[in-house]
């Protein structure tokens, strides 16, 4: 491929299914999209996620592509809005899960929800046992003795954002290994019906 092949060169190949072209077009904008999704979420897990899904939406819709000036701006926008996405969800499972965290501490007269509820903290305690030491600790200051990111960040000599991002990381770990489990799924989607305003 030319050296000096323009953006608008390799968008009018994509469109015809080149792959070549998307690889350079890949190499030309990934780093900006990368530092973009990384500077808003924080965790180099996300960020590259947002990436894929960017350059995917790219691949999949190269056939109807507006006319494009700045393919930069244009994967920006797709990047800003896959992490608006993206964070949102994170913000709603992470409501979920503080919502099932308590509701388990709560005592009930049914013996079967008495039951789901010993099974889906048996469940989180097997997730959060295949932690790292130091996420088993930022979980357990977090979301058992209830400190907040500057308080956990002072006991464990450690930076704010770094505190924020390994407890992004757990949740979203934890929260895979749950979505494997019927019944927390269940107990979510209750969870999520009556306490939550969509």
């Amino acid at each position: 491929m030319p050296v000096m092949t323009t953006d608008q060169d390799l968008l009018k190949k994509l469109k015809e299914g080149d792959e070549p072209a998307f690889r350079e077009l890949y190499a030309r904008h990934n780093r900006q999209v990368l530092a973009f999704a990384y500077h808003m979420t924080h965790s180099a897990i996300d960020a590259e996620d947002i990436l894929q899904e960017t350059f995917l939406r790219l691949w999949t819709g190269r056939e109807q592509l507006p006319d494009i000036i700045h393919v930069g701006n244009y994967l920006f926008t797709i990047a800003k809005n896959k992490t608006l996405d993206h964070l949102r969800k994170v913000s709603l499972q992470q409501k979920l899960i503080d919502q099932v965290w308590a509701n388990l501490s709560e005592t009930s007269n049914d013996l079967e929800l008495q039951l789901e509820a010993r099974e889906s903290k048996n469940l989180i305690q097997q997730a959060v046992a295949q932690l790292s030491p130091q996420k088993q600790t930022i979980f357990q200051l977090s979301r058992q003795q209830g400190l907040n990111h500057d308080e956990i960040a002072a006991q464990l000599h450690l930076s704010k954002s770094r505190v924020k991002n390994l407890l992004v990381e757990t949740l979203k770990y934890i929260r895979t290994y749950l979505s494997q489990h019927a019944v927390f799924v269940a107990i979510l989607f209750q969870v999520a019906c009556k306490y939550l305003i969509f």
